[in-house]
């Protein structure tokens, strides 16, 4: 039976397109699935002619009395069954195989290609509808290889091969069969209409309670201190009956259809045998082929009702396919980049020698093998950007940044602030103007390497399963422990972590569900430490620690910045107070630029923001 699951999902669009590319994945096991479609023509034969040899076994030996004959008959018959078993054995395990070795291959390129699309695609669609491919889609793909395939071919040849035989046998009973093999379809085709709407609003009842639970896991604090745990318990249960219902009407129908079948079944035997047995009295058949007749017209049941579901599941599984297939088919992003980052040692005389060994010295080798000194100079002239063609953020900008300066941007929100810091690292392409990074436009460089060259803590920090050393070393996979510890005492995180039962060695999970904000911030910021990049990008990187904590790291920041290029975007103006200088953005343009005191003595937008005129909104 299909699940609520397969029959909630919608039928591919291009049946035809998206096997062929499933079977181009089931083509590298070409080999493993001939053996497999041999073992399942054995398995189906072995049964097929097995009911047929009941004739002969009644014919000429059983009824005129051949003990030894009959012997030799079963033993025959038993060497064929176990065959068939064998094969049915043989079939099922390789399945299991090719289908896992098939559905790691689907992960594997789909995991890659996810990694390669630009973050564009990642704002406009849900992290849940890209899990969905890894979980909902490929787990019916593993489900439909590992089963479904073989079993719909053994039912096909099954069937074909019952109603040969049949025919073979008697013709003219066979029609009794064909006349009840057409009521079962049409039952089983009215049972799976009806059962599908009610299963689709089983789905998004269930789609809604799941919504509902997964809020309130969440918001269970909010939840206590507005007192609303009766509200959202009654709302709990008026979804929760919701689903009863959907599920009742669903499960109804989708019952019914394997009772209807195995009665027609029934009907359809007893009518066979009543007939066959005025046939055999009047000389029309022998006894012999009517008991194999009625063997077969049990069995003819089973392939219907098994191939008509799995046919169905089948087409769900194809579904899920081309979405993974859709997805796999999204542009990446496009990198045209032939500049790279090298590891480089200086030489005293000035000159640069590239090394593979991490010296903490980068420069940038240009596709005629020329390297430039990776200093940190970051200019934008006249950037014109927005993330779709309707709207624009930057209204050509123009700004420099000069190695081991310091720049602020200050403005409200939506003003562009963050933008601009996602074009330096190339998240998203300018509509026109250019950045250069050490006088290289930037879409010269690969982004791998691009990016590399830039440490970034933003607002939202993310820790990653493991322990707090392995999540400051992301920064730098290579870093020592005594590295690592230095990072943390830069970020003034080393205090709080040697406090910790196992220190160092202390796991996360849940994003660092164990540690406060502001401590997950600290970690973010040695993680950027130790990275050693000579572009450093604070994105609201004190936001959640308090005043004192960030006095107190604020001499840690200024050795990490000292002969670092520093972008800093900060809602409190005391951060940004010491930067070379401070851009305010207003609506996607720089109204006003300079140092504090300049900016001070302009008595402009900066001065009201400053002095509490105006907040930042």
């Amino acid at each position: 039976m299909a699940s609520a699951r397969d029959m909630n999902y919608k039928r591919p669009k291009d049946t035809r397109k998206t096997l062929w590319k499933l079977l181009r994945y089931l083509g590298g096991h070409k080999w493993l699935l001939l053996v497999v479609a041999m073992l399942v023509f054995i398995s189906s034969g072995a049964n097929i002619l097995g009911t047929y040899l009941v004739k002969p076994v009644i014919n000429n030996y059983i009824l005129p009395g051949d003990a030894a004959g009959l012997t030799r008959m079963l033993i025959f018959m038993a060497f064929m069954y176990g065959a068939g078993a064998t094969a049915t054995y043989g079939y099922n395990q390789l399945m299991v195989h090719t289908s896992q070795q098939v559905v790691k291959e689907i992960r594997q390129d789909l995991f890659a290609h996810i990694q390669k699309l630009p973050l564009g695609y990642f704002d406009t669609h849900s992290h849940g509808e890209l899990m969905s491919r890894f979980t909902n889609d490929v787990d019916t793909v593993q489900e439909a290889l590992n089963n479904s395939f073989t079993l719909v071919i053994q039912s096909f040849l099954t069937l074909v091969g019952t109603m040969t035989m049949l025919c073979v046998l008697s013709l003219r009973l066979t029609l009794i069969v064909v006349v009840f093999l057409v009521l079962m379809f049409l039952m089983i085709q009215y049972n799976s209409r009806r059962g599908k709407k009610y299963f689709r609003k089983q789905q998004e009842c269930l789609g809604s309670i799941n919504g509902f639970v997964e809020e309130m896991v969440a918001g269970q604090k909010v939840e206590k201190v507005f007192n609303h745990e009766e509200a959202d318990f009654e709302e709990f249960c008026r979804r929760n009956e919701a689903l009863r219902q959907a599920a009742t009407r669903a499960l109804t129908y989708s019952g019914m259809t394997v009772p209807t079948v195995v009665s027609l079944s029934y009907v359809n035997y007893a009518v066979s045998a009543c007939v066959g047995g005025l046939f055999v009295m009047g000389n029309l058949m022998d006894l012999g082929g009517l008991a194999s007749y009625l063997v077969y017209v049990r069995q003819s049941a089973m392939p219907v009702n098994q191939f008509t579901m799995l046919l169905n599941f089948l087409l769900a599984a194809l579904s899920g396919a081309e979405r993974i297939f859709d997805l796999m088919e999204v542009e990446p992003e496009v990198d045209e980049g032939q500049t790279v980052l090298c590891n480089v040692q200086k030489n005293p005389d000035g000159t640069l020698t590239e090394c593979a060994a991490y010296t903490g010295d980068f420069a940038w080798k240009q596709p005629d093998g020329q390297l430039r000194l990776l200093r940190g100079d970051v200019r934008f002239d006249q950037v014109v950007f927005g993330y779709n063609a309707s709207k624009r953020i930057l209204n050509g900008i123009s700004l420099y940044a000069k190695p081991g300066q310091k720049i602020a941007f200050v403005g409200s929100t939506g003003a562009g602030k963050t933008t601009i810091i996602n074009l330096i690292n190339r998240f998203y392409e300018i509509q026109s103007g250019t950045i250069t990074y050490d006088g290289i436009d930037i879409r010269d460089i690969r982004k791998d390497d691009l990016r590399r060259s830039l440490s970034m803590v933003i607002q939202d920090t993310h820790l990653f399963t493991g322990t707090i050393a392995d999540n400051i070393r992301y920064g730098r996979p290579q870093a020592t422990d005594r590295e690592v510890e230095e990072a943390a005492r830069i970020a003034n995180a080393d205090s709080f972590i040697r406090r910790l039962p196992e220190g160092y060695q202390t796991m996360l999970h849940s994003d660092g569900s164990n540690l406060s904000q502001g401590q997950r911030q600290l970690l973010a910021i040695a993680r950027a430490a130790i990275a050693q990049c000579p572009v450093l990008i604070l994105d609201e990187a004190t936001s959640s620690i308090d005043t004192r904590t960030e006095k107190l790291i604020e001499k840690g920041m200024d050795a990490l910045m000292e002969n670092r290029t520093v972008f800093v975007i900060a809602h409190r103006l005391s951060t940004v107070r010491n930067a070379k200088a401070i851009l305010v953005l207003e609506h996607g343009e720089i109204i006003e630029r300079g140092d504090h005191e300049e900016l001070l003595a302009q008595k402009g937008r900066y001065y009201q923001l400053y002095t509490g005129m105006m907040e930042l909104e």
